[in-house]
């Protein structure tokens, strides 16, 4: 969507002889589920997978199915026009008040109503849970977590509850924006962009309540890689150990 997007990758071209590959929202919809749904509860009959990113942010609606018992089936999915930089370019990211805060919410609320119309019909049970990969949510962990350097050995595979989220969210926003650029598990380059991540999550939680969230800081890269293994024949998937390959 850039408008020098092609001669970028012509740049890149001359320059290393790499022609880069251009995928569309639906193969970044099914990287983001190969590369992190090894992080699903077992016992879940259904999760709810989304990847915030900068200029887009996808949702993924997974359910188990016996002719996908590792990975589960995609029964919809969505990929939102929208992510932390075009709403932090829209809306601002260094002041957001709790108007603009809301107003926020309810913009990502109304991109979603396709496909909150193609889900209303399928089953939220006890057993139905929250996994969340993008900066955003490693970023939320951190704070709740308070860690004093940002570790991913203690945020991936990290569960936390409705009310840990909350609170998490609470605290970054009640952050100036200099305490936001001075945390180690922001720092100055996302500082402006974490707010608007924030209400992406918020409308999520919003329009699918559930009562945990798995974090994972893992994501396209992952589900990559977990694709060139298994057309190897190398990937151990359902052999991994504590839920991580």
């Amino acid at each position: 969507s850039a408008i020098n997007g092609q001669e970028f990758l012509q740049r890149v071209f001359d320059s290393t002889g790499l022609k880069l590959e251009i995928i569309d929202r639906e193969t970044e919809a099914r990287l983001a589920v190969a590369g992190c749904s090894v992080l699903a509860d077992p016992d879940a009959e259904s999760v709810l997978i989304f990847d915030i990113g900068g200029g887009s942010s996808e949702i993924v609606w997974l359910e188990r199915d016996a002719t996908s018992p590792k990975d589960g089936l995609m029964r919809a999915w969505t990929s939102l026009p929208l992510g932390v930089v075009s709403l932090a370019e829209k809306f601002g990211g260094m002041d957001v008040t709790p108007q603009t805060y809301e107003t926020i919410v309810d913009f990502v609320e109304s991109s979603m109503s396709g496909f909150l119309a193609e889900t209303r019909n399928l089953a939220r049970t006890g057993s139905f849970h929250l996994l969340g990969t993008s900066g955003t949510v490693t970023t939320i962990a951190g704070v709740h977590l308070n860690l004093a350097k940002y570790d991913r050995r203690m945020v991936d595979g990290l569960w936390m509850s409705d009310v840990e989220v909350s609170a998490a969210i609470g605290k970054l926003r009640s952050m100036t924006y200099a305490e936001r650029a001075s945390n180690c598990c922001i720092g100055p380059e996302r500082a402006d962009l974490v707010l608007a991540g924030c209400a992406i999550f918020e409308a999520i939680r919003r329009k699918f309540p559930a009562p945990r969230t798995r974090i994972a800081d893992r994501g396209l890269r992952e589900g990559m890689l977990t694709q060139m293994m298994r057309k190897d024949q190398v990937w151990l998937g359902s052999h991994s150990v504590g839920g991580r390959p």
